[in-house]
């Protein structure tokens, strides 16, 4: 079985590549998980994995001459398989997006979960093709109303390539009145359930500065448990492998966006 998760959320900043490994290790409590750091433009999941001194990355997977096993860019951590991304302008220059499509098919041979941590901005070929990728998005969204609106966007376009909602994580959540009204507004506008409230932390700040996911860092924390509520709700769904990989091998770049 696989199933491929797109994490979106319209816009940067709001805790989305945090969720993406939080989710990811939640999940690998039952399932494989692989996840991809999908952002080819601005990677920083690397810096969140701890994988900032690795040599090889998504980048030279995505560069045809470099001849490089999708392998070598696949590295075990914290229960998971990780594919970071590097940093590199030069090397993001020289990458074709478009080779996403076979490195993700390649993945999907040993993993239930494949977990695609995507651009903030949706506004470009590069940024699109991880959605386009995905049998489903997870919108991750402060609880605000302009984020509302950007996360709305972002499923949109999830929608227009054929990804449905998974669900909603609010991130960042303080506990007032604002946010109880802004999460019911969410029901009415998304295709998928709330998944959890993940309250405002400085944890989640000290496990970014020390290169670990939240739920490694700080495991017995509320935001940590929020995020294992919302794997727990988050329903995978089977698919074979082979055909899972022949559609992301298939898959049309959008010409317009």
């Amino acid at each position: 079985m696989v199933e491929a998760i797109a994490v979106a959320s319209g816009k940067g900043g709001t805790g989305k590549t945090t969720s993406t490994l939080a989710l990811g290790m939640a999940l690998a409590e039952t399932y494989d998980v692989t996840v991809v750091d999908a952002d080819t433009g601005m990677a920083n999941l690397l810096f969140h994995a701890g994988l900032d001194d690795v040599k090889v990355t998504l980048h030279d997977l995505l560069v045809e001459e470099t001849a490089t096993a999708v392998a070598d860019a696949t590295y075990e951590r914290f229960g998971m398989r990780v594919v970071p991304c590097g940093t590199s302008l030069a090397a993001f220059e020289r990458a074709e997006p478009a080779r996403l499509r076979d490195v993700v098919a390649d993945l999907a041979a040993d993993a239930d979960v494949l977990l695609l941590d995507s651009p903030a901005a949706l506004d470009s070929k590069s940024a699109i093709l991880p959605v386009v990728l995905a049998d489903r998005v997870v919108v991750v969204l402060q609880p605000t109303i302009p984020a509302l609106s950007d996360g709305i966007k972002a499923q949109e376009y999830a929608r227009t390539y054929g990804a449905e909602t998974a669900g909603v994580v609010f991130n960042r959540v303080r506990d007032d009145e604002e946010t109880e009204t802004i999460a019911r507004q969410a029901e009415r506008y998304f295709g998928g359930e709330t998944l959890a409230l993940v309250p405002e932390s400085d944890l989640v700040r000290a496990a970014r500065r020390a290169g670990e996911p939240l739920l490694s860092y700080a495991p017995d924390s509320a935001a940590a448990a929020a995020y294992r509520e919302a794997a727990r709700r988050l329903d995978v769904r089977p698919g074979s492998s082979e055909d899972v990989a022949d559609r992301f091998r298939s898959a049309v770049i959008p010409e317009r966006l």
